[in-house]
């Protein structure tokens, strides 16, 4: 499968699209999330081809974000784990599902709920200053050139008229 590569930009947000920027990783990490972790079950609920399915799940595993672990030794059968990275990458996944409760949902309302474990309430992600912990969004924030950023090209230099 041909796909634009955005792993060598010096962008986080490029980045994190090289690993999960076509549009069924989002979704088969949504499924091993919830604990639908066998290749039969991710491919009877999304109803993706199997070839599509197994190389998703082939790059998703060479990122480190799943781990594929056998269940079954005979016949040998695996199943797929969500590592720490991946993990970690669901919370991206909760951000999505605000803005489409918000956005998408409908008169029906959101389709999926989410109970908090620390306090057993019904909640939605809600994003926060990780110094003073006040509330952050886009409109919040200035974007600053970080340590890992590449140089502007250099402006050109106008040429005077002849």
């Amino acid at each position: 499968m041909q796909r634009t590569q955005f792993g060598g930009m010096a962008c986080s947000i490029a980045r994190t699209l090289d690993v999960i920027g076509e549009p069924w990783s989002p979704l088969i990490l949504r499924d091993i999330y919830v604990g639908l972790t066998r290749f039969e079950q991710l491919q009877q609920d999304l109803g993706i081809s199997r070839k599509v399915l197994a190389e998703r799940l082939k790059w998703l595993v060479e990122s480190a974000v799943l781990e594929r672990r056998v269940y079954s030794d005979r016949p040998l059968r695996h199943e797929y784990v969500l590592t720490a990275k991946g993990l970690e990458l669901c919370d991206l996944l909760l951000v999505m599902v605000r803005w489409g409760d918000r956005w998408t949902a409908g008169a029906a309302g959101p389709p999926v709920l989410y109970r908090h474990h620390a306090c057993g309430e019904i909640a939605q992600v809600d994003l926060h200053c990780s110094h003073c912990d006040r509330p952050m969004h886009a409109g919040d924030v200035d974007v600053l050139p970080g340590p890992g950023s590449t140089p502007p090209p250099p402006t050109p230099t106008p040429t005077p008229p002849t």
